[in-house]
């Protein structure tokens, strides 16, 4: 059975998956050189940090942020920069109707993104935005 942390990551990535089911999904990944035709997303398994230690019985408790990147290219019709805000929003509505991942965390919540181009000369717009879901959870073993 894989570590509470790994079973955290792998649903973080679901959750995503779900949420923008055509885009191209990555995890631990260089960001790309190119940006498939609906986007791609990648989640980044991070350092879940220092804890917080409870004794009795002792649990380690995480406040894990996974930085997840989002890139979108404009089309004919529809600029970078609104595809990638819709792409945000799905994300953030996934994030606000599960925030215990079915109960594998205590809380998920997800912070502002920052952005930035990503075009090249001769390349479509395209724009990268890098948002961090935090997982909050708890483990009576840090490694299990």
């Amino acid at each position: 059975m894989p570590s509470k942390r790994e079973q955290v990551i792998e649903a973080v990535a679901a959750l995503v998956k779900q949420a923008l089911p055509k885009a191209v999904h990555y995890r631990n990944a260089v960001k790309q050189r190119t940006i498939p035709a609906n986007g791609y997303v990648n989640v980044d398994d991070s350092d879940p940090g220092e804890p917080e230690v409870t004794l009795n019985p002792t649990t380690w408790i995480y406040e894990h942020e996974l930085p997840v990147e989002v890139a979108a290219n404009a089309t004919r019709t529809v600029s970078a920069e609104a595809r990638l805000d819709t792409m945000l929003q799905a994300i953030g509505t996934a994030v606000a109707a599960d925030r215990t991942l079915g109960g594998l965390c205590d809380y998920l919540q997800v912070s502002a993104a920052s952005t930035e181009p990503l075009t090249g000369e001769g390349a479509p717009v395209s724009r990268l935005a890098v948002v961090a879901i935090t997982a909050v959870y708890g483990t009576t073993d840090p490694l299990n």
